[in-house]
């Protein structure tokens, strides 16, 4: 299958900006929009529009799961087993702590990759839009044409932000 798309090239970030915001005015959904840059504009609104808050609580959920296992793993195991040790309890904290303490990150480090890899979606088998000038630092704003689409509309879209060039590309799905 193969997908259309129109995008724009521009050399600085507030010309990318003024494009994105025009392609909202025309009807074109945030999630529509595909923005790519070589380097991160963490001063600039389309910088902002894949912001997740989220992850650093899975994390902590992750950990909180990698607690409980930890604990019920080494108490679980004292009380199956419990071995005479001389009067002292059977369930011995200072060493289970070290297992406990292992599980947590362990759990909060699974759980934050698997998380990264979902929220930036690889593995990704589609073909996306790119330029290679994008890695000379240009940078792209772009939309897939659709059916319903009006490349006229994209097209007046970009030109808003003054872009160095607008282009039409195929992509095999």
């Amino acid at each position: 299958m193969t997908m259309n798309g129109i995008y724009g090239l521009f050399d600085s970030a507030p010309a990318a900006q003024r494009a994105v915001n025009s392609l909202r005015r025309a009807g074109f959904a945030q999630r529509d929009i595909q923005i790519i840059s070589a380097e991160p504009w963490e001063e600039c609104e389309f910088a902002h529009h894949d912001k997740s808050l989220i992850l650093f609580r899975l994390a902590a959920l992750g950990g909180v799961i990698g607690l409980l296992c930890g604990v019920g793993i080494t108490v679980g195991t004292e009380r199956a087993w419990p071995l005479n040790t001389g009067g002292m309890p059977i369930v011995a904290w200072w060493p289970n702590l070290i297992v406990i303490f292992e599980l947590t990150m362990l759990g909060s480090i699974l759980t934050t990759v698997l998380s990264l890899l979902v929220t930036a979606g690889l593995p990704n088998r589609k073909q996306t839009m790119y330029d290679p000038e994008v890695s000379d630092g240009k940078i792209l704003v772009g939309v897939m044409m659709y059916a319903d689409r009006q490349p006229d509309a994209v097209e007046r879209a970009l030109a808003t932000g003054s872009p160095l060039a607008v282009r039409k590309a195929d992509f095999q799905l």
